[in-house]
């Protein structure tokens, strides 16, 4: 398609609106059956209000990060329907299953021992679990550290704690690296990241944004939303953007509504911004910036390089 739809503005929103109200499950309790000889996986497994009593065999996940997560830690074998969003790795068992519109009757036909959500719509949690189907909430993060709790969690109950600790561990030694690799600068670098041609953004308070402030960078769309009541995806007007002048311009917006360097070199005033003049209108994927999975660490390098090329 050419530009996003009301519909997935919309969705987005309501995933930030999750993560901006910390309504993560509780993951503090410890398996029921601790940890036996060797690190290997011990039934029944307790987080939060879900047990396990053994290793699910026929999982189900409806969101497109859990997906990855599951086939990051070695859980892809157990999974066998994905969402029609789950598009990596590209032998995740897709299907027309919908996280946004969930259907109980859909996902019960499959048969799963384990269905992982990222949100409650259409009330899924409480048709599922009537029908004693177990039911795993991993929620937008909205921190580094809830994707590294997401993975641990889903490594405890599918039977892959070691290899999730290894996830974990590769995840944060790169970032840190990337980090420590960062030129240190007297001022900070301004951006503006593009949700869609529509001109919504994320805010400090996001995910998205909260990576981007790791980076030492200033949001200019933090004023358009300064006390979070737009979720933290406000949507910016063409005049503020101008006036801000962004030192870059980072687009997700590249595959769903085919934006490029290019496309927004060519609206009107946005020539002489100065993210266009110095060539830093920076082409993201769609999917992994939009995503709070392993590949994270894909789009930190993505941005890091782009900044890295400025002089301090």
């Amino acid at each position: 398609m050419s530009r996003r739809t009301p519909r997935l503005f919309t969705a987005v929103i309501a995933v930030a609106a999750l993560a901006l109200g910390a309504c993560a499950q509780d993951t503090a309790e410890e398996p029921a059956g601790g940890a036996s000889p060797g690190g290997a996986a011990a039934y029944p497994v307790t987080i939060g209000d879900l047990t396990l009593e053994q290793r699910p065999e026929r999982i189900v996940s409806l969101a497109a990060t859990a997906t990855e997560m599951l086939f990051a830690i070695g859980a892809g074998a157990q999974v066998t329907a994905v969402d029609e969003q789950s598009n990596h790795p590209p032998e995740a068992p897709r299907t027309d299953l919908s996280g946004f519109q969930p259907n109980a009757e859909a996902i019960v036909a499959k048969n799963p021992d384990l269905v992982v959500l990222s949100n409650d719509m259409n009330k899924i949690v409480d048709q599922l679990t009537r029908l004693k189907v177990p039911v795993f909430m991993t929620p937008a993060a909205a921190t580094l550290d809830d994707t590294y709790q997401q993975i641990t969690d889903l490594g405890r109950l599918t039977g892959h704690t070691e290899a999730a600790a290894e996830v974990t561990k590769r995840m944060q030694d790169e970032i840190a690296a990337l980090l420590k690799d960062l030129p240190q600068r007297s001022g900070k670098l301004t951006y503006y990241h593009e949700l869609g041609p529509e001109l919504y953004s994320v805010t400090s308070r996001t995910y998205i944004g909260s990576l981007y402030t790791q980076l030492g960078l200033e949001n200019i769309a933090d004023p358009a939303d300064p006390d979070g009541n737009k979720g933290g995806y406000p949507q910016l007007s063409q005049e503020m953007i101008v006036k801000a002048d962004p030192d870059f311009i980072f687009l997700a917006d590249t595959r769903c509504c085919q934006q490029s360097p290019q496309t927004v070199a060519a609206r009107s005033g946005w020539s002489s911004l100065s993210a266009v003049k110095n060539n830093q209108v920076v082409a993201l994927d769609d999917d992994i910036a939009s995503r709070w999975g392993p590949r994270v660490v894909e789009l930190l390098r993505a941005i890091v390089g782009a900044v890295a090329k400025v002089p301090a």
